[in-house]
């Protein structure tokens, strides 16, 4: 580029030493050498803004990241501040956090909110395999029926119409109760500003929620409540052929209930003393049923689909629902969005404590009952 301007300065000091202007030849020559610098500059601009890109994209991201990093700690120290004063107002020199008061109490900002869900999907298996929302409102779920009349297909003759015949569509709801969990924390580790009390809170919300949803999500409660797969609601039902005992037969019904083409993501759930009277059960070769299987962290494996625990299911007993099996993408869940916190700070006070009750709303449903099946034992 610069030799270029060189040669352009040239042409100018001739014509300014003979007094002229350009003659035809100089003009284009002048104008292919403009355009020419006009080229390399472009080139120039672009590799620059390649270059800053290149460099700038991690800085970027880094930044993002920080600034993420910073929002959650500073979210972090509110809800502590939240817990200890009641204030839902915090204020530091860079920024600060309001958090907004809902129908029940203070809603939480996002990344708490988050922190407990987490938490819960780690805890509860089968709130981690179920087909979750997370939606304000009512969700409704057209369901094709087929139980009073199906769609028929027949050999035709001519000249004779053809009966027709079809199913019927029906709703399925989601909608959301109100379900509330409440903490008492010792007025001494509160005042503790060493203690994380909002990482204990954190926790303990998270984990009584799970408890909680995955009582729901297996057992339910009734009318009015959400519905667990071992609920009445459940029209797949395996009724084992003993009152009280579970045989291999009985799984291998069990496990037939369900479509070949829904036994691909299928797993058990039942209580622990029901997997120890499982356990022992061998085939005809005298191998034992339920396996350990490596390639789930040191789990098991019956009929080729994980185990789970849960004392939220009842134990072997006679009439009793005792394990739930399928693919539990079946159950659809909607926990709503904005889990909202109380704290009662008077009510405790002569123990020396104070209270954090936290709110959310949640339902379940069996929307797909061909992918879940629910294991009775036999009346006695």
């Amino acid at each position: 580029r610069n030799a270029i301007v060189a040669d352009m300065s040239k042409l100018f000091d001739a014509a300014d030493t003979e007094k002229r202007a350009f003659n035809e030849d100089e003009t284009k020559k002048f104008d292919e050498m403009k355009k020419e610098i006009a080229d390399i500059d472009a080139m120039v601009s672009r590799y620059n803004e390649a270059r800053a890109l290149e460099k700038g994209a991690p800085k970027q991201e880094k930044e993002k990241e920080k600034e993420k990093v910073d929002q959650e700690a500073l979210e972090m120290r509110a809800f502590s501040n939240f817990i200890r004063t009641n204030s839902t107002h915090y204020v530091e020199e860079r920024a600060d956090v309001n958090f907004s008061t809902g129908d029940n109490g203070t809603l939480i900002p996002t990344s708490i909110a988050n922190k407990i869900i987490d938490t819960v999907k780690n805890v509860s298996p089968i709130f981690t395999m179920a087909t979750k929302y997370n939606v304000k409102g009512n969700l409704t779920f057209p369901i094709y029926d087929e139980s009073t009349q199906k769609i028929t297909v027949a050999y035709a003759t001519e000249f004779k119409a053809l009966d027709a015949s079809a199913g019927k569509f029906k709703g399925i709801t989601l909608g959301g109760f109100l379900a509330g969990s409440l903490i008492k924390i010792s007025r001494s580790l509160i005042n503790n500003t060493e203690f994380d009390v909002a990482a204990y809170v954190i926790n303990e919300m998270a984990m009584r929620i799970a408890e909680f949803l995955e009582h729901e999500l297996l057992v339910g409660t009734g009318n009015n409540a959400m519905t667990g797969v071992l609920s009445t609601a459940n029209t797949n039902v395996y009724t084992t052929k003993a009152a009280t005992a579970i045989s291999a037969d009985d799984l291998l019904a069990v496990q037939l209930k369900l479509p070949q083409a829904l036994r691909k993501n299928t797993a058990w759930i039942m209580n622990t003393s029901t997997m120890l009277a499982i356990r022992q059960l061998k085939d005809g070769e005298g191998r034992y049923m339920l396996q350990p299987d490596l390639t789930r962290g040191f789990g098991y494996a019956l009929l080729g689909a994980p185990v789970y625990e849960s004392n939220s299911v009842e134990g072997i007993s006679a009439g009793k629902a005792v394990i739930a099996y399928g693919d539990f993408s079946g159950l659809y869940v909607n926990l709503r969005p904005g889990i909202e916190v109380q704290v009662l700070q008077e009510k405790y006070a002569d123990e020396h404590a104070a209270g954090v009750v936290a709110w959310f709303e949640a339902d379940s449903k069996i929307v797909e009952t061909q992918k879940l099946v629910a294991v009775k034992m036999k009346a006695a």
